[in-house]
């Protein structure tokens, strides 16, 4: 990313971050900004700040533009998508999701995790599978929930009638030595 502000806003860019140390901070400032963001999401949104402005995007600028990015592909944000897995209802598969990379990132970080953690505990495990889903949703894959599958109703044959419950009770508690 500062790659490309160097070469498109040179003069801009060498009078706003003169020294390495000065840059240096601004870079760990930025990463922990932008550190919900994937590196391809931050590239693309580098981009949009390239083409969108004559001058040297700030801190806030980049910001809007990787959730602007986000925006235009139909992708929520991490915290978006965070939000609604922490707050869906059981089950899962049949909640109205606003993108399934909610869904998908919510289920690989474990339902469990995600309502009954802080936070700080739950947050770091998600935003992995968030980025993990966000690559291979911008890399044309086509993300789906699954379709939950129906359990089939047993089969006659296979029900037992009270008589034979009682019996197999009594075989299986006397086998116990009950």
């Amino acid at each position: 990313m500062f790659a490309l502000f160097r070469l498109n806003y040179h003069n801009q860019y060498y009078a706003a971050w003169s020294d390495a140390q000065q840059l240096g901070q601004v870079k760990r400032l930025w990463l922990e900004a932008l550190g919900h963001f994937s590196s391809d999401l931050i590239l693309m949104g580098a981009r949009r700040a390239i083409e969108g402005s004559d001058y040297l995007p700030t801190l806030n600028r980049m910001l809007a533009s990787c959730s602007e990015a986000l925006g235009e592909l139909g992708l929520p944000t991490a915290n978006a998508a965070y939000e609604e897995a922490c707050l869906a209802p059981s089950p899962k598969a049949d909640a109205a999701w606003t993108h399934p990379i909610a869904y998908l990132a919510g289920r690989d970080t474990g339902w469990y995790l995600l309502a009954n953690h802080t936070r700080n505990e739950a947050w770091p495990a998600f935003q992995v599978h968030y980025n993990q889903w966000l690559r291979r949703a911008l890399s044309g894959e086509t993300l789906v929930i699954p379709e939950r599958k129906a359990i089939d109703a047993p089969r006659e044959e296979d029900v037992m009638s009270n008589d034979q419950r009682k019996a197999a009770l009594s075989a299986l508690k006397e086998q116990l030595g009950f």
